[in-house]
């Protein structure tokens, strides 16, 4: 019997639509890596790579990039990152909850089903992540520092919620503790809330928390992205395998 997964995969072959826009690698399983920039010279250096399922940002990396926190300017820089990706993060922002969910609503207008909108985990960012959440929209509740705030996360039908573990480290916290308890939480309340492990320093986190088990899912740096690849038995044998074959050749 021939699978709906072919027939997607031969219809997407059929009209030349890039396989990587609607499929994360077969043998990916659960883990979500994103690229925690709006650097979009950064997007096309290592979105390129392969791992990662998606792109967030926020207004603070937005200043930093130099890129307007606008909504016209956000649906370009969506429409960018997902011929690369699956996903897309952007962060609402206003004065009021109205303000803030009128803005989601336009901000996650090209395509909902692939644009998830960040909220605060304030109280009045829990009230817009509810309204967005009834009006289709994917959320995720950012700024999170403790673990009580995954029990708003998976009552109020967020699909991520993001931990600052690094900023968590920094305040005198165990941040570590505080992810991993969030998964404990999300995982015996039956929610399929994401805990999207944020503000991560090294590479080497995001190996303690993958081993300790159940932490899936991660936004990290550029920088931190290249640390992956950091090991020089590795870069060595490469170097070796080319001169044999050169010389083989």
């Amino acid at each position: 019997m021939v699978s709906f997964r072919y027939v997607v995969l031969l219809f997407l072959r059929c009209f030349n639509i890039p396989l990587l826009l609607a499929f994360s690698p077969e043998f990916r399983g659960a883990s979500r890596m994103f690229l925690d920039t709006a650097d979009t010279k950064e997007w096309d250096e290592l979105l390129p790579l392969g791992i990662f399922h998606g792109v967030t940002t926020n207004p603070t990396l937005l200043e930093r990039a130099g890129e307007k926190c606008s909504i016209e300017n956000l649906h370009r820089m969506s429409e960018k990152a997902l011929r690369m990706t699956d996903e897309f993060m952007c962060q609402t922002w206003g004065t009021s909850t109205d303000e803030m969910y009128d803005r989601g609503m336009s901000l996650s207008e090209p395509d909902r089903g692939r644009i998830v909108i960040k909220v605060p985990v304030t109280y009045d960012g829990v009230k817009v992540a509810a309204m967005l959440v009834r009006s289709g929209c994917r959320v995720c509740l950012t700024a999170c520092y403790h673990r009580k705030q995954a029990l708003i996360a998976a009552n109020v039908g967020a699909e991520y919620i993001a931990p600052y573990l690094g900023r968590m480290t920094d305040a005198g916290k165990d941040g570590i503790t505080e992810c991993l308890k969030m998964q404990k939480i999300v995982t015996s309340l039956g929610s399929g809330t994401r805990i999207l492990v944020a503000s991560i320093r090294d590479a080497d986190t995001m190996v303690n928390l993958a081993e300790a088990g159940e932490m899936e899912t991660f936004t990290f740096a550029p920088a931190v992205a290249r640390d992956l690849f950091l090991e020089d038995l590795t870069q060595e044998a490469a170097v070796a395998f080319e001169e044999s074959a050169k010389q083989n050749s």
